[in-house]
């Protein structure tokens, strides 16, 4: 298991985690949530080795594989496959070992070799390393060609492919759906559903946790807070508990003030200033409640859209695409005021390319277009936060665009995107700091304040929630349900598309078309098209597809095996995870109780018979609960042995 004892991370001279104790299981799977700079990606390092606590220990088992995605790809002349591949590092070693054994002429090595591979899967390993590289989006082809030809997006994602072909105990994954579109995220959460190791996942996309995560571990006052379930649970065990804490710290607001009254009223008075003094103190001693914070520091709205003429835009018999290759054709598409769609489609099926062509990035190679009179169109895309000035402030921006507009107006205006004061706030972008040190989130929250003043009545939106948390996205959601202009939004935020979408339209096969479904069953399209591919492939022919239902079959039995031998394992673990959580919870109140100065009264009697009785009780839960905790490790062990096993 992972073990904090209390634990305490810093970053210069800010305080990120301070005095965390907690446990975390394996197999546990794990979402790890917090602000921006609370400290998620500082605990990650930790857990890798490349930071040590400031104070406190890190218990990680030492025999663990950690895997998790490289931050950069050197363009490199390595085919992608085998770039892939270098994830599982024991099979390139013993590939090495096996080489100089061959070399050496060394039958017995040869031999050892060989069995390990066979114990490790090796043989199959280019097969995993193929169909990690489909899930991703990769074209067949794409599996011979060099990393050094691929764009930075898809660098990442032979990044995230080899963090998944290592056969890891402990997979640490930063954002891994930045990079991806919609039904590259849907297969890999069912990826990540099937992951049999420990799994800790940053995320900004919310129905992604609640598919993948089992618990959620929250940064938040420099406390690491552990809740059980789903993402959906954890808001709401976490807003149960901060309205309480509201309650509790309105209360104690209320009696500080009545303390401070009395000290303000009677403090200089002779009769009254012993009560005073000792008001004083107990004041001092006082352990302060914190407010919860729980409004998000975005807040903003779209100003009504301009008047719009219907339709906003047609287009007939139109066709589009790059260098003389038509990437859509047939387009037959009417927007009209308040038309709210989503566009679908797989990795690289034309949604950017239809997207580009309603803004007028690009030309159509054929059929008409039609633009109503005042259309007013706002397009964003990711590849425009490059176009931001380095050298410019958000006011600066915000006066460039619009030089009738009272500076006042564009500092509250920027408020809302938490741009904000003169930047002594540390939480927050000052509106007057140059923008070229902002990151990703913060340049995709400029950009889209910059987008919303210039009051579109037609918005088109590519992957608008990249780089952006939680927070910011849901005040984007508010703000798009509240507009009243029409819209077209491509994104791979389910939540998004459900809250902001009437309609849904699939680009397939070079074809637009409206999709009669909701995402759910976009979902299930998408699996019905890849068994379909798998069906067409290499396995096409009778044999491999013999084949193919042979290895299906030994795969389930062996996963049925699997179950079968976890599920009383499995059981016996709960079972003492219940007993555990009695035990510690008695163990403590008990401790608190012969802590406690009033217990040792006269009334009571510190050698009493109670006393006594409450002392072996002590001793008797904690030989129970190192008893309870010696099985669960022998228990956990034999989990993961299975799991070995298993490969």
């Amino acid at each position: 298991m992972i073990r904090f004892r209390n634990l305490r991370l810093t970053r210069g001279a800010r305080v990120l985690i301070d005095g965390v104790s907690l446990q975390l299981f394996p197999g546990w799977k794990i979402g790890l949530t917090g602000a921006n700079g609370s400290g998620k990606t500082s605990l990650f390092a930790l857990l890798r080795g490349q930071l040590l606590p400031d104070r406190g220990e890190v218990e990680c088992p030492s025999g663990w594989t950690v895997a998790h995605v490289a931050q950069e790809t050197p363009g490199l002349p390595q085919a992608a496959i085998e770039y892939v591949l270098d994830g599982d590092a024991e099979l390139r070693q013993i590939e090495t070992d096996l080489a100089q054994a061959e070399t050496d002429h060394d039958g017995v090595r040869i031999a050892e070799l060989h069995t390990r591979l066979q114990e490790i899967g090796a043989y199959a390993a280019k097969s995993r390393a193929a169909a990690l590289l489909d899930g991703l989006g990769f074209a067949p082809a794409d599996a011979g060609r060099a990393v050094a030809d691929f764009s930075g997006g898809w660098r990442m994602r032979l990044n995230l492919a080899q963090a998944l072909m290592c056969r890891s105990d402990l997979l640490l994954l930063d954002e891994p759906t930045n990079h991806l579109d919609l039904d590259t995220v849907i297969w890999l959460e069912q990826w990540l559903r099937d992951y049999r190791g420990t799994l800790l996942l940053v995320s900004h996309d919310r129905e992604f946790l609640d598919a993948c995560v089992d618990h959620v571990a929250h940064i938040e006052q420099v406390q690491l807070t552990l809740y059980n379930g789903s993402y959906t649970d954890f808001e709401r065990q976490r807003g149960e508990r901060l309205a309480q804490q509201q309650a509790l710290f309105e209360r104690q607001q209320r009696e500080i003030a009545h303390m401070e009254d009395y000290i303000r009223r009677f403090r200089a008075k002779a009769t009254k200033a012993r009560q005073a003094q000792s008001r004083i103190k107990a004041l001092e001693r006082m352990e302060r409640i914190s407010a919860a914070h729980v409004d998000t520091p975005f807040s903003f709205s779209f100003r009504p859209a301009s008047a719009a003429p219907d339709p906003l835009l047609q287009i007939e018999k139109g066709a589009a695409g790059y260098g003389g290759k038509n990437v859509l054709e047939e387009i037959e598409l009417v927007l009209r005021p308040g038309d709210r769609v989503g566009l679908l489609g797989r990795n690289g099926a034309g949604k950017s390319t239809l997207i580009k062509l309603l803004a007028g990035q690009i030309a159509l190679t054929a059929g008409q277009r039609d633009e109503g009179r005042g259309l007013a169109a706002g397009y964003f895309a990711q590849h425009q936060l490059e176009t931001l000035r380095a050298d410019e402030s958000p006011l600066q921006h915000m006066m460039r665009l619009d030089i009738s507009a009272r500076e006042q107006d564009m500092r509250d205006y920027l408020g809302g995107f938490d741009f904000r004061g003169d930047g002594r706030d540390s939480r927050s972008i000052a509106a007057t700091t140059p923008c070229g040190s902002f990151s990703g989130g913060e340049k995709s929250r400029l950009t889209l304040a910059l987008l919303i003043w210039q009051r579109p009545n037609l918005l088109l939106l590519d992957e608008p929630a990249n780089h952006l948390d939680m927070e910011m996205r849901y005040a984007l959601m508010c703000a798009l349900q509240e507009y009243d202009g029409a819209m077209v939004l491509v994104s791979h935020d389910r939540a998004l598309l459900r809250a902001c979408c009437d309609r849904l339209l699939l680009i397939d096969g070079g074809r637009l078309r409206p999709f009669d479904g909701d995402l759910d069953d976009y979902r299930d399209w998408l699996a019905e098209q890849r068994a379909q591919r798998e069906q067409g492939s290499a396995g096409g022919t009778l044999a491999g597809r013999e084949m193919r239902r042979a290895d299906r079959a030994q795969a389930e039995a062996g996963r049925q095996a699997l179950l079968a031998a976890r599920r009383p394992i499995v059981k016996e673990i709960e079972q003492i995870e219940k007993k555990l959580a009695g035990w510690t919870g008695e163990k403590k109140l008990l401790e608190a109780r012969l802590a406690d100065p009033a217990f040792y009264s006269t009334a009571n009697g510190g050698g009493s018979v109670q006393l006594q009785e409450l002392l072996k009780r002590q001793a008797a839960l904690q030989g129970w609960i190192e008893e309870a905790e010696n099985r669960w490790m022998a228990l956990s062990e034999q989990l993961e042995e299975l799991a070995r096993e298993a490969g």
